[in-house]
C-alpha cells in the first residue's frame, strides 16, 4: 500500500513513472561509474609495453571489470534497503528535501518493493563472486596477497551498510577509500604478480575520489544520517569540524602527490602533472564551505575524480610509451 501511495506521489494517480528495468538501473546505480573505471588506470599500467603483456591479462580484467560492477551494484542496493528500513533515505530525499530526486531510490519512491531490491542484490552478488573467482583462475599470477584482498573486498562490501553495516558504526569514510584502494591494486596484482609504490599512490589517489564527492553528500544529508545514529564525520562534529576535516583530506591528496614525487616513489613530474585536478579540488572546497554550495561541490567532487583517473592513466602510458620515466 506504501509503494502504491509513493509511486502515485512521484508520477500521478495509475500511472508509473518509469520501467522496472529502469528502476532497477537506478537501484545499482550503474549511471555512476566512476569506481569502474579504475580499469582504465590498471589497464595503462599493465598493458605497456606489450612484448611484456603476460597471457591472460586481458581476459582477467575483463572478468575483474564485471565482477566489480556486479558486487558494487550489489553493495549499493543492500545500502538502499538498509537506508529504506530505517528511515534515513526517506529522510533525505522525502519532501523536506526537493532538491533531490526521489526516484533515484526506488524504494521510496515506490517503483520497487523492498523483495525485488533483496533479490536483485543477491543476485548480482552471486555474480561478481563467480567472475571475481574467475578472474583469479585466469590470471597470469596469484600471489596469496592479492587473492586475499579481493576475498576480503567482496565480504566486506556486503556487510558495508547491511549485515554487520559497517558504516553504522564509524568506518564509512575510510571503507570508501579502501575499496577503491582494492579496485586498482588488486587487479594489478594479478596482472604483475608484484607490489608497487607508485601504484599504491595511484590507488589511494583513485580512493580518495569516491570519498571526496561521499564527504560533501554526508554533509548535505547530515540530519538523516544523525536521526539513525549513522556516525559519518558530517554527524559526528561541528560544521566547523566538518569542514576541517574535508579541507585536511583535500590538502592531503597534494601532500601525497607531492611526497611520492619528492621521494622517488613516483616520477618527479608527477605532481606538476597532476596540478590540473589539484586546482579543481580546491576549487571544489572553496565552493562547498567557502560559498556554502554543498551540493554544487559534491557534483564538481565526480568531475575532479574523473580528472584524476585521466590524468593517472597518461602518467602510466607516458611511462609504457617510454616517452618520460
Amino acid at each position: 500500500m506504501t509503494s502504491d501511495v509513493n509511486v502515485a506521489h512521484a508520477a500521478g494517480p495509475g500511472t508509473r513513472p518509469e520501467s522496472k528495468f529502469r528502476s532497477y538501473l537506478r537501484l545499482g546505480k550503474l549511471d555512476v561509474f566512476d569506481y569502474y573505471i579504475g580499469i582504465l588506470v590498471v589497464s595503462a599500467a599493465v598493458l605497456l609495453p606489450t612484448a611484456a603483456v603476460a597471457p591472460g591479462t586481458v581476459p582477467m580484467l575483463l572478468l575483474f571489470l564485471v565482477g566489480e560492477i556486479c558486487t558494487i551494484v550489489a553493495m549499493v542496493a543492500l545500502d538502499d534497503v538498509t537506508g529504506y528500513r530505517d528511515g534515513s533515505d526517506i529522510e533525505n530525499y522525502g519532501p523536506n528535501n526537493p532538491l533531490r530526486k526521489k526516484l533515484r531510490k526506488p524504494l521510496v519512491a515506490g517503483t520497487l518493493t523492498e523483495a525485488e531490491a533483496m533479490r536483485f542484490a543477491w543476485i548480482t552478488a552471486g555474480a561478481g563472486a563467480i567472475l571475481w573467482a574467475g578472474a583469479i583462475a585466469v590470471a597470469p599470477h596469484r600471489p596469496l596477497w592479492t587473492v586475499v584482498l579481493i576475498a576480503a573486498t567482496y565480504v566486506i562490501s556486503l556487510q558495508y551498510s547491511y549485515g554487520m553495516k559497517l558504516s553504522y558504526h564509524g568506518f564509512q569514510e575510510a571503507f570508501l577509500v579502501a575499496l577503491g584502494v582494492a579496485l586498482v591494486f588488486g587487479p594489478y596484482g594479478l596482472a604483475t604478480g608484484e607490489f608497487s609504490g607508485f601504484l599504491l599512490v595511484q590507488a589511494v589517489l583513485f580512493g580518495m575520489g569516491p570519498l571526496m564527492f561521499g564527504v560533501y553528500s554526508n554533509t548535505n544529508d547530515v540530519e538523516g544520517d544523525r536521526a539513525v545514529g549513522r556516525p559519518t564525520v558530517a554527524a559526528l562534529t561541528s560544521p566547523r569540524g566538518n569542514a576541517i576535516f574535508i579541507g585536511a583530506l583535500s590538502a592531503g591528496e597534494f601532500v601525497l602527490v607531492a611526497t611520492a614525487s619528492l621521494t622517488g616513489v613516483a616520477p618527479w613530474w608527477f605532481a606538476v602533472l597532476m596540478l590540473p585536478a589539484t586546482i579543481l579540488r580546491a576549487r571544489q572546497y572553496y565552493l562547498g564551505f567557502g560559498r556554502g554550495d554543498i551540493m554544487r561541490a559534491r557534483k564538481l567532487g565526480f568531475t575532479v575524480h574523473r580528472m584524476y583517473v585521466a590524468l593517472l592513466v597518461l602518467a602510466n602510458l607516458l611511462i609504457g610509451l617510454g616517452v618520460l620515466a
